[in-house]
């Protein structure tokens, strides 16, 4: 059993993952052009149809720029908060669902559930998928670590985390002074380093990838990142996910003869029954 999992774009002018399990896949985010998103799943040669949901994280606009063009040509239901909800966003009512944080949403094989974090939007969240013992996460959009991110990262087998800027660069660059505030802040964004030390305390031992996501392009170098992270990867494969094109669709499979336990009570599992042609 396993599951599978790229970037699509990652980083200030759009977000989006794709983590798919056989015939049943979901996006995390939706920052970038129905347009795109077809072109980039076609390189890999998927199909949007494979999608059976949206998921978002929060309102800022790199996460939710494509998706009233996507739903219009492929209306999935969309998992979404109220409070972000209001921020303009354009779903059909017909296609909203709530859900409720640390409880599990069923989409066949796939078990996605949702934790809040901390960042300057309304209500922000992440999430993590799961089929049978194979986890991964997108973690991203991240001023601090807080007990909710340590607590689903140690259960990924694979990870998008935010590496966002950096330190140095940000300290030395044009950005006005609010805005470093902004970036830096406990609300803001994961330095490479910040990123680096969470990765080495926390990371479980049965972790194979790891996508390094939500780059700056004015605050970091893939390069940089890349080799200070490869320094310290202990045999996990390390990815950088790019601001123009998708990474490789890599497969997660479990190293781990034993089934984990994913944290959540049987009651609060949300099972939907989703009819797609």
């Amino acid at each position: 059993m396993c599951l599978s999992a790229a970037s699509l774009n990652s980083g200030s002018n759009g977000n989006c993952y794709y983590i798919e399990r056989a015939n049943d896949a979901v996006l995390i985010d939706a920052g970038i052009s129905c347009k795109e998103v077809e072109k980039r799943m076609a390189r890999l040669g998927l199909s949007p149809k494979k999608i059976r949901a949206v998921f978002i994280t929060h309102e800022h606009t790199d996460h939710i720029y494509g998706l009233s063009s996507f739903l219009k040509k492929y209306p999935v239901p969309v998992f979404i908060t109220p409070d972000t909800l209001k921020y303009g966003i354009d779903v059909p009512a017909h296609l909203v669902h709530s859900f409720k944080s640390h409880s599990a949403i069923i989409i066949g094989e796939l078990s996605i559930i949702a934790f809040p974090k901390l960042h300057d939007a309304v209500d922000p969240f992440s999430f993590i998928v799961t089929c049978s013992n194979v986890t991964v996460g997108v973690f991203t959009d991240i001023g601090f670590a807080c007990s909710n991110v340590i607590h689903y990262f140690r259960q990924c087998n694979a990870a998008f985390l935010e590496t966002n800027y950096d330190t140095e660069m940000l300290q030395n660059g044009r950005y006005p002074v609010v805005l470093k505030k902004r970036i830096s802040g406990g609300k803001g964004h994961l330095s490479n380093t910040q990123a680096l030390d969470f990765f080495i305390t926390y990371k479980p031992s049965f972790m194979t990838h790891l996508f390094l996501s939500h780059l700056s392009h004015n605050n970091n170098r893939p390069a940089i990142v890349e080799a200070l992270f490869n320094t310290h990867a202990d045999g996990v494969k390390i990815i950088v996910a790019s601001r123009f094109k998708e990474t490789d669709l890599h497969a997660i499979q479990s190293t781990q003869t034993e089934r984990r336990v994913i944290y959540y009570r049987q009651t609060d599992v949300k099972q939907l029954s989703l009819a797609f042609t």
